[in-house]
């Protein structure tokens, strides 16, 4: 499929994907009076018409809903889930399109441009990758949605020809990346999605830290061992092999001081806010006074969600190489944010940075 056929397609299936996604919604958060039959995900996967990888995506993606298993088991789908699937109009083709992932040679062949250019504008962060796998010799290979590509080419049509902007170009020769940013930004941004209980949520912020910065941010040893505790992940889990595993775990962690340091503000809100909804537990408290349940999935944030700030935009393209300074007073939802020298210190930054 060319670049032409791809915009083609996607403005024509774009009213209807909001159509569907409307429907999924409303499904997700209609309370049944009894519990919903429900199949295992191989089958559900099966007659969806997806492979077991693009299935595993797609609940990742938000595209299909699932249902804890008994006891804690591997996670099952509603049979009604499956059914709304396979009515809709584009079924089964339309489904197996928005998941369709792409590397760098078909990405770049999608959008009519070399791979090196590709490339660029990947590490550029123009465009993000939303999963990886690691070739023979355990490098890296990110995965592109090409309903994502198709998007971007509508949307950004002049960076897909002519001179590379000069914002652009002072990033990548300066050795920027932002491949490993952006699919971790969208990996927290889709956990979050998941879970409305503020222990939870913090615990997905903290997922970006390595020990160091959280200790210095979440200085409770219980309040660190009662994150790790709660920390929603991936419905299907980590990749499996021990490989995999290391290369997530490292690439989970943010490794430019603007990102930690966002990472590290939206951690200390996010505890505020938990700490504020129920204390961590503590040896020798009462356990039942400690804790209280977390919202259920169906209505993943019946409590508020604490104020966070957004990541400083990734990429100015056209004009500047700078990245934007952060808000000075106002977090992007309206309320405002702790004084500057206060969250500063409360986050250990001074400390760090004089040495």
């Amino acid at each position: 499929m060319t670049v032409k056929e791809a915009i083609r397609a996607h403005a024509e299936d774009a009213q209807q994907i909001r159509g569907t996604d409307e429907i999924r919604d409303e499904a997700a958060h209609t309370s049944p009076e009894a519990p919903a039959a429900t199949v295992a995900a191989g089958r559900a996967a099966q007659e969806l018409g997806l492979r077991r990888s693009e299935f595993e995506l797609a609940v990742h993606l938000g595209l299909i809903a699932v249902t804890a298993g008994p006891g804690g088991g591997r996670p099952r789908v509603p049979e009604r889930e499956v059914a709304r699937l396979r009515e809709d109009p584009g079924f089964p083709d339309g489904l197996a399109e928005r998941v369709r992932t792409v590397g760098t040679a078909d990405g770049a062949a999608l959008l009519g441009i070399a791979a090196a250019r590709f490339t660029r504008l990947a590490r550029a962060g123009c465009v993000s990758p939303v999963t990886f796998y690691l070739n023979r010799y355990r490098a890296v290979v990110w995965l592109y949605l090409a309903d994502e590509l198709a998007s971007f080419a509508v949307r950004e049509p002049e960076l897909l020809a002519g001179r590379t902007p000069l914002g652009m170009r002072t990033m990548l020769e300066a050795g920027a990346d932002r491949r490993a940013r952006n699919w971790r930004t969208q990996r927290i941004e889709r956990l979050l999605d998941r879970t409305g209980d503020p222990w939870a949520r913090a615990a997905v912020e903290a997922t970006a830290l390595d020990p160091a910065h959280l200790a210095e941010v979440v200085e409770d040893p219980y309040e660190r061992a009662y994150l790790a505790r709660v920390r929603p992940e991936p419905v299907f889990g980590r990749p499996g092999s021990v490989a995999a595993r290391e290369t997530m775990g490292e690439l989970m962690l943010a490794d430019e001081p603007d990102e930690i340091l966002w990472r590290r503000i939206n951690l200390t809100l996010g505890l505020d806010h938990a700490r504020e909804v129920r204390p961590a537990p503590h040896p020798g408290d009462d356990h039942e006074a400690r804790t209280a349940p977390a919202p259920s999935s169906a209505q993943p944030h019946a409590l508020s969600p604490a104020p966070r700030l957004a990541p400083p935009r990734p990429l100015p393209v056209v004009k500047s190489a700078t990245l934007p300074s952060p808000p000075a007073e106002h977090t992007p939802t309206g309320v405002r944010k702790p004084g500057r020298k206060r969250l500063l210190t409360r986050l250990g930054w001074g400390r760090r940075s004089d040495g």
